[in-house]
């Protein structure tokens, strides 16, 4: 018979024996990781991407699944995922068992870095798409113009995107074709990203800092409608940096010919030759913009004029464009400011590919950047004391923004 004497100490050696005697921490118990829902100790995970004529089925049968295993799993998850066409070079992963003999457990695709795909085939089949969770960060950018904002921005590694944001909001009021050196802008905007670390856009611009030819134009993002969800851009002084007729018909491009009565042309003997439009160079393809809202009133074919449209806004102003490659709008068709009515070409008589715009005031055609145009409704004076009080801190935080200055190469 086993003495209780004898039992209390097998005990106490025990666990005497499990206490380290020169530390006082608790033990510590490692945590299960996983991937993608798979316990890392227990599965191996595979990295390829997809090659030129691979497909889901082609995939899966070099992993020794036969086509009918196949078939089934695909119509059980048709509503929950799509592997019918892969793209070629999108990365995907092979989750494995780790047994003496590896069998395929599931398959990941990652068609973009937001999110992927996912069907699991042994056991239970199921399958889920599935949307990384967005993170947002404020951020800001500055810089004085040496060359274009383009090159301004890249040299400091910011999203390319910016200058189009840019661009878009003082379309209005700059004319982007024609920045001077020296010119100056501050920018506080919202990037959005996956897995904390990697950028997947800007999602909107907060407030923006410009000067041109010395003139400064603040810009606030500003809902001004919350009934119907309108946003719109408005400066220091309320007023709205929108108008009723956008600088360019195109968002970059330069101006290779403009508005000239008096232009002479080799071509023809060096006679004048009276240039009613002003050109716009861009790659063909480029969109081409209504400059405002409108109702399409031609759009045809000329020897002269190449493929066309006209757009008649009210009794006073029309406006016209010509070169395109092709027409994107019917005549009746109402359009509204920055709608894609067309892309550049070189239809007609033309030398190189450009849009060739041309503004008419009152039946006359005149040089659109020697007009007064007329502003967009301006915001209700009823709101203005509110729009003051509500910019006074995102004014502060764009002021305190320091303008970076770096000489283009």
């Amino acid at each position: 018979m086993i003495k209780k004497s004898s039992i209390l100490v097998f005990i106490l050696t025990v666990f005497l024996s499990s206490c380290n005697s020169d530390s006082n921490e608790p033990l510590k118990v490692q945590p299960i990781k996983y991937k993608y829902g798979y316990d890392e100790s227990k599965y191996s995970f595979e990295e390829k991407k997809v090659g030129r004529g691979d497909t889901f089925g082609d995939i899966l049968e070099d992993q020794g699944i036969d086509y009918p295993e196949i078939y089934r799993a695909l119509q059980k998850t048709k509503n929950d995922v799509d592997f019918r066409k892969l793209q070629l070079g999108k990365p995907y992963t092979l989750i494995y068992t780790n047994d003496s003999i590896p069998k395929l457990k599931a398959f990941v695709y990652h068609p973009t870095i937001e999110g992927y795909s996912f069907i699991q085939l042994k056991d239970s089949v199921y399958g889920k798409t599935l949307k990384k969770t967005r993170t947002y960060k404020d951020l800001s950018a500055s810089g004085i113009i040496n060359n274009s904002l383009y090159l301004t921005l890249e040299e400091q590694d910011k999203d390319p995107l910016l200058t189009y944001y840019l661009s878009d909001i003082y379309a209005w009021t700059i004319d982007f074709f024609r920045l001077d050196k020296g010119d100056k802008f501050k920018v506080i905007y919202t990037e959005a990203y996956v897995d904390d670390s990697i950028p997947v856009g800007i999602t909107k611009i907060k407030a923006a800092y410009f000067v041109h030819k010395g003139v400064e134009r603040y810009a606030f993002e500003y809902e001004t409608d919350s009934i119907k969800g309108i946003v719109e851009y408005l400066d220091q002084d309320g007023k709205n940096l929108r108008k009723a007729f956008l600088q360019s018909p195109i968002k970059f491009g330069r101006i290779s010919s403009r508005y000239n009565l008096r232009r002479r042309i080799a071509l023809y003997g060096n006679r004048v030759r009276a240039h009613k439009g002003t050109d716009f160079a861009a790659p063909v393809g480029t969109p081409i913009m209504s400059t405002a809202n409108g109702t399409i009133i031609e759009s045809s074919y000329t020897r002269a004029n190449g493929r066309y449209v006209k757009v008649r806004h009210n009794n006073t102003y029309d406006t016209q464009y010509l070169h395109m490659r092709k027409s994107n709008v019917k005549v009746g068709q109402f359009i509204e400011q920055g709608d894609v009515i067309g892309w550049v070409g070189m239809t007609g008589n033309t030398s190189g590919p450009h849009v060739c715009y041309r503004f008419w005031k009152n039946g006359i055609q005149v040089d659109p950047f020697k007009q007064k145009l007329p502003e967009a409704k301006p915001i209700n004076e009823s709101l203005k004391n509110k729009y003051f009080s509500d910019i006074v801190l995102i004014k502060s935080e764009l002021d305190s923004v320091i303008i970076k200055n770096k000489t283009s190469i």
